[in-house]
């Protein structure tokens, strides 16, 4: 069982940021490209960003308007989510995943590993 653990969550004011980290087993993650989505109370599981295995491409969905970066380091075997300008329709709970595939990756079914969920709350 793959087990990818998210950190980093809590309540941050609005314009805050925080940064979510999510740790993988080492003898995946440098193969597989890694994905954060989110889901608020009521809502669907939504994409939020991916980044390629290498770390040479990033996607972002739209809402996140350069608000939010994905970054990995292959050496620590973490991804991150960087979040600034965070607004209260952000609070949700964020999840990483992994995918071995290159393409897609906006779509949750892309994904084989998923962690367990980190809970952000912006308060306005």
């Amino acid at each position: 069982q793959v087990q990818l653990v998210e950190s980093g969550g809590g309540l941050v004011q609005a314009a805050g940021s925080l940064r979510l980290s999510c740790e993988a087993p080492g003898g995946i993650f440098s193969r597989y490209a890694m994905g954060w989505f989110r889901q608020a109370p009521g809502k669907v599981r939504e994409f939020v960003a991916a980044i390629s295995w290498s770390g040479e491409k990033s996607y972002y969905a739209d809402f996140v308007k350069g608000r939010l970066t994905i970054s990995r380091d292959n050496a620590k075997n973490t991804v991150y989510l960087l979040m600034n300008s965070l607004k209260p329709e952000d609070t949700a709970v964020f999840y990483c995943a992994a995918s071995i595939y290159v393409d897609y990756l906006a779509h949750a079914s892309s994904y084989d590993y998923w962690g367990q969920g980190t809970q952000v709350t912006v308060s306005s």
